[in-house]
């Protein structure tokens, strides 16, 4: 057994749902403090978004050398119903390793941890940038970290981030960069009354239905060179009227836009409020991430390298799927994401193949060391 298999199952084996505190930084300290890393820990955020536990360790390198960061959460998502064996009690069967967090991500935090204890600390700084409230509201987590970092004086040159981001097979896709995202929440006040005399009441689900037939036919943008479209979805529709002769007093609704860089959060919550305020209604925008991008270049180039000299393959470099805390850490440095194979990450099952952790934990190694080249 190798030492990323038999880190990564130390993680899994303690129970870490969003938000995560304690067992499961326990192990993550056990794991880095051999290694030479000072660990700070510390806990923010009370209910219901918290407590929510934060790690950052770092191993000093020679002064003024390079400081190279992985991040990425402990926390995972509910395992639900369903598993074939119980998903805190890490599994193997043939080549790939059960257990909720396998994936998504605790596989990648244990092929990190094992990639550092093949990089000589004279090599340069590498510091772990861990939250335990990625799966969450993300509230009390890598944002708190990025204070702790300025307070004490820590700033990575670049950070990669160990989402899975790969489709396929390991290997075939990094992220560069993310879409920002918005919900917003309508809502239309009317004034209640009986089908039977319209005249007085007035019904606010006409004037939602409006708010939302334009809001669905806006075209946001046909996208850029590094983004796929921005889209507007509707999400909820919700009236609460349990009555079938009672015109209610209220409807609301719930959109969310993932957007592109020719879009920003304010300039999108801007327009929606300003349909829902004609059409009578009113709108209630929180802003989860703005776009980013680290445009293709020594980094990305570092990382694709890397990933070619262990698997054979070039990944493509991308900016789909969701958000992730990347959207944080891209005000402190370079950021790129890339990981495991992401197939099974938040379903019942989950799994990832243990030789993929062995080549994961190689191509982080080496991108450390390329890091400090």
């Amino acid at each position: 057994m190798t030492e990323a298999s038999l880190f990564a199952e130390k993680l899994i084996a303690a129970p870490s749902v969003t938000p995560a505190t304690g067992l499961v930084f326990d192990t993550m300290e056990e794991l880095l403090e051999p290694l030479g890393f000072e660990v700070h820990r510390f806990v923010k955020g009370e209910e219901p978004d918290g407590p929510v536990e934060n790690l950052f360790a770092i191993r000093h390198g020679p002064e003024g050398s390079r400081h190279f960061a992985f991040a990425g959460h402990l926390d995972v998502v509910p395992p639900g119903e369903g598993w074939s064996s119980a998903p805190f009690a890490p599994e193997r069967r043939g080549e790939l390793l059960y257990g909720r967090g396998a994936v998504d991500m605790k596989g990648a935090i244990a092929a990190m941890v094992a990639a550092v204890a093949e990089v000589p600390q004279e090599a340069g700084t590498i510091s772990f940038i861990v939250t335990g409230d990625e799966e969450g509201p993300a509230i009390h987590g890598t944002r708190a970290l990025i204070d702790f970092m300025q307070e004490h004086g820590h700033r990575p040159d670049l950070c990669l981030v160990g989402e899975p981001t790969s489709v396929k097979r390991l290997g075939d896709m990094m992220k560069i960069g993310r879409r920002g995202s918005v919900n917003i929440w309508l809502e239309v006040e009317g004034l209640q009354g009986h089908v039977a005399y319209p005249h007085l009441a007035d019904n606010p689900i006409p004037k939602l239905v409006a708010i939302l037939g334009e809001l669905d036919a806006l075209e946001l943008d046909n996208g850029t060179d590094w983004f796929q479209p921005s889209n507007l979805e509707i999400t909820e529709m919700e009236v609460g009227n349990a009555a079938h002769n009672v015109i209610p007093a209220k409807a609301r609704a719930r959109i969310s836009i993932r957007f592109n860089d020719l879009h920003s959060g304010a300039s999108l919550s801007e327009r929606v409020g300003t349909i829902a305020e004609k059409n009578g209604g009113t709108a209630l925008p929180i802003i989860s991430g703005e776009p980013f991008l680290t445009p293709p270049g020594e980094f990305s180039q570092m990382i694709s390298d890397a990933v070619k000299a262990e698997t054979g393959i070039e990944p493509e470099a991308s900016t789909s799927g969701g958000t992730s805390d990347a959207r944080f850490l891209r005000a402190v440095c370079p950021v790129i994401e890339f990981g495991l194979v992401n197939a099974t990450m938040h379903k019942c099952d989950e799994a990832v193949a243990l030789p993929d952790l062995d080549t994961l934990s190689r191509i982080y190694r080496r991108i450390a060391l390329g890091a400090f080249a």
